[in-house]
């Protein structure tokens, strides 16, 4: 229509729309030759395609690489460095899952001597009473 030589506001007033919108339009058709990459909602990735794809690949080289670890090795295309987060929403993109860290408490000596103490008495006391074998049966009745 405004190739057409219609004035845009007629263009509005045709398609029910905005003039301003027509505008928008008409200049981004100038600028690109088509219409139809218009804004999109959403926050734009932290990584390029390209980093999504060294993410993916460098946890499945190796499969205990910790989320953070990737985080801390990988620069942002906005920011310095990503979030972890952002790692592991990119592995779940792919169908893959962060190695996560073991969490436990640290044995000391005090606890080995402690495992080491119950266990010698547990043998002792099964020393002391056996199970009673399938063959018998309890005395006492008739």
């Amino acid at each position: 229509m405004l190739q057409g030589g219609m004035r845009t506001a007629d263009v509005a007033r045709a398609i029910p729309c905005n003039v301003r919108t027509v505008r928008r339009l008409r200049e981004h058709y100038r600028e690109t030759g088509w219409t139809a990459d218009l804004p999109r909602s959403g926050r734009p990735h932290v990584t390029t395609p390209a980093q999504d794809q060294y993410i993916q690949t460098s946890h499945l080289r190796d499969r205990y690489r910790m989320a953070t670890t990737t985080a801390r090795v990988t620069p942002g295309t906005h920011n310095p460095f990503i979030n972890a987060q952002t790692v592991r929403n990119r592995l779940r993109e792919g169908g893959l899952r962060a190695c996560r860290p073991v969490a436990r408490q640290v044995l000391i000596r005090h606890h080995w001597q402690q495992h080491r103490l119950w266990a010698q008495t547990h043998r002792r006391w099964q020393k002391l009473h056996p199970p009673p074998s399938c063959g018998t049966l309890p005395t006492g009745s008739s």
